[in-house]
């Protein structure tokens, strides 16, 4: 029986990758590029999924809501069109709810902006009777506009407002803070991409000589791909967990100066378990990413190589 052929003894094994790639993994620079990448990510998709919460949790909460302004001045006639406000709205089989807000408890909502009000009409400043509805579904323009032509008949000093009207800017800019998050996502994958992508060219043309000397001795391109696949995957790994922690600390930090402020809106963008499902499968993504990329930019340059 024939000796094993010394070429098939000299054949790469996956557990080659150390000789191949002569740097140490954590030493390298490939590990921090990815955690900070990473940690970049987590930040960026947090504050996305929040804005989201908050868009969400605002539009439940004034769905079907409008609120009617008495704008009289006289005490007496502002207060008999606000019954009369009540009792139309009472009577409407689509409305949830009704209720007049105290006039003590807008008075505390204007005193930051308006001082302390006066108890008469004489020294004090006209508030606006407040009437707060909850209609039975959604507020659209035709439903309102009907209101409104036959509240004027009992209150002609009624101004009737959907509350949704009121934070549309609010929407809207929150929208916008939305898509800027969901780019620098997308902008910081393609960085991580391009970052793999050097990272293995420059592998590839430090170890050109042992690559061909591999292929003399009987290796594939698969195989070659797979060493620095590998270990590009386990350098992404270890970013992945840095930048991970990094993003996470950065997250709890700004969670707790926001949620000092004490605001309802603020409030109301806590992350769920499906947000913090989708932030820890960022690392995991990230890896995909990198090994992908390390296997594709290999092979690619393997074939133009020789």
């Amino acid at each position: 029986m024939s000796s094993p052929s010394p070429i098939r003894r000299g054949a790469p094994r996956f557990g080659d990758s150390a000789r191949i790639l002569q740097q140490a993994r954590i030493a390298g620079p490939m590990p921090w590029v990815i955690a900070i990448m990473i940690a970049l990510t987590v930040m960026a998709a947090s504050a996305g999924l929040a804005l989201k919460n908050v868009a969400d949790n605002a539009r439940d909460e004034i769905a079907g809501g409008i609120t009617v302004q008495i704008v009289e001045a006289a005490p007496a006639e502002r207060d008999r069109q606000a019954e009369r406000t009540v009792s139309y709205f009472s009577n409407r089989d689509d409305v949830a709810s009704v209720r007049r807000v105290p006039d003590d408890e807008l008075e505390a909502l204007l005193e930051p902006w308006l001082g302390e009000l006066g108890d008469s009409a004489e020294d004090g400043v006209p508030i606006p009777a407040l009437v707060d509805v909850r209609l039975s579904g959604p507020v659209t323009a035709e439903r309102l506009r009907d209101m409104r032509g036959e509240l004027l008949a009992q209150a002609p000093a009624a101004r009737v407002d959907a509350q949704a009207s009121w934070l549309g800017p609010v929407f809207d800019a929150i929208r916008s803070l939305q898509i800027l998050a969901l780019g620098l996502v997308i902008l910081l994958a393609i960085t991580s991409a391009a970052a793999v992508w050097l990272a293995a060219r420059s592998a590839l043309g430090t170890n050109r000589d042992t690559i061909e000397v591999i292929h003399h001795l009987g290796g594939t391109d698969g195989q070659i791909a797979a060493i620095f696949q590998r270990s590009i995957a386990w350098d992404a790994a270890i970013g992945g967990a840095a930048g991970l922690l990094l993003g996470l600390a950065a997250v709890f930090i700004l969670g707790q100066q926001f949620a000092e402020l004490g605001s309802g809106l603020v409030a109301g963008g806590g992350l769920g378990p499906v947000d913090w499902i989708t932030i820890g499968a960022i690392p995991i993504i990230g890896i995909i990413l990198a090994a992908i990329t390390a296997r594709f930019t290999v092979i690619t340059a393997l074939r133009r190589m020789l």
